[in-house]
């Protein structure tokens, strides 16, 4: 079975992110990687607004370039926005200049003071780095909706099971995580 929770070693490798919110307010954070889409993000947004949820969007920016609109109704619906670069880049695959220019790009087409990176991958230099000018925003439960092996189900019961009071869980507006997000997030 798949962890759907972070080792505790890796919040205490990297202490400075942000891996779950303050308890006490029986309140769980919704976030969505990958978007904006122009089919699945309106329907996550109408799910969101159906229940009167707001979350959190990471979005690429390439993503945010090729679907103004949509990124522009996630704004005006009253969601947060954060950066997780401009193509999805993979922080243990690329250089440290090449990682933050990446981030820069998509900075300027995404206004926000959040960053997540793509894949949870994130080096020591570049968390130094990046977080001078951002929040660096992990997550406490993982839903794996972006699995093709991961039924409906199975991803709905990693949520239900493991998020607790300030758990920041992440899904994904995007079309290889559609069909299990889509039965999961209502």
């Amino acid at each position: 079975m798949k962890s759907a929770t972070v080792p505790i070693f890796l919040r205490l490798l990297f202490p400075s992110l942000c891996w779950n919110m303050p308890a006490g307010q029986k309140k769980i954070y919704l976030t969505f990687d990958d978007g904006p889409h122009p089919e699945i993000t309106p329907k996550v947004l109408q799910i969101l607004s159906d229940y009167q949820v707001k979350a959190t969007f990471f979005c690429v920016g390439q993503n945010v370039e090729k679907y103004p609109e949509t990124y522009q109704n996630i704004l005006s619906s009253g969601h947060l926005t954060g950066n997780h670069t401009f193509n999805h880049s993979k922080g243990w695959k690329v250089s440290l200049n090449d990682y933050l220019d990446n981030t820069a790009k998509a900075a300027k087409l995404i206004r926000s003071d959040y960053f997540r990176p793509p894949h949870g991958r994130i080096t020591f230099r570049q968390i130094c780095a990046l977080k001078k000018q951002y929040k660096i925003v992990m997550w406490t439960v993982l839903s794996y909706d972006f699995d093709k092996e991961t039924l409906p189900e199975v991803c709905l019961s990693y949520v239900l099971k493991h998020a607790k009071d300030g758990s920041i869980i992440v899904f994904h507006d995007s079309e290889k995580a559609k069909k299990n997000m889509l039965f999961a997030l209502p």
